[in-house]
């Protein structure tokens, strides 16, 4: 697999309060409607170490691309905190969905981007990984059972969206 041909399916923020910036992305860039995701959990490993992050997710579309808004929910040491432990807010990643985690990370470990963090829950896996020359960047890998689907049914959505119904929310803890 080689994901330096494949589209960028998402940019990722790290926001600090999601609601609000949901609102500013409607306001400001009429991307919407949007898909919450609230009490998402992912464990996995962060620069080696075990680590289990909470975070509220966000999900809308401009186009082709999926824009994703995650707030941390607690202090885990993770790719969404910096290394004094300060939330990082802003541009974070970019993302590709993939088929086969394992190939995609394999074929970008061997053009020299290193692991920063991989994780699952039992929705998806995911890898983060740096490239040296700009370590402040992270390249993320998905994979999910459906998880294509899921982007390209969100992507038509948010074509025909009419402005109603902004927001839905999928709370994972209940």
């Amino acid at each position: 697999m080689d994901t330096r041909a494949q589209a960028i399916d998402q940019i990722g923020f790290l926001v600090d309060d999601l609601d609000a910036a949901i609102a500013r992305w409607i306001r400001q860039f009429g991307v919407g409607p949007w898909t919450v995701f609230r009490n998402v959990v992912l464990d996995g490993h962060y620069r080696g170490a075990p680590t289990r992050v909470g975070m509220d997710v966000a999900l809308g579309y401009q186009g082709d691309m999926q824009i994703e808004l995650i707030a941390v929910t607690d202090e885990a040491a993770s790719p969404y905190r910096a290394a004094d432990g300060r939330r990082l807010r802003g541009l974070h990643h970019i993302a590709h969905i993939v088929d086969d985690l394992d190939l995609a990370v394999r074929d970008a470990q061997a053009r020299g981007l290193v692991v920063v963090f991989t994780a699952s829950n039992p929705s998806t896996r995911v890898a983060y990984l740096s490239t040296p020359d700009e370590p402040e960047t992270l390249f993320e890998f998905i994979q999910g059972e459906g998880m294509r689907e899921m982007w390209e049914a969100g992507v038509a959505e948010a074509r025909a969206w009419d402005g109603q119904e902004p927001v839905r929310t999928i709370d994972l803890a209940s």
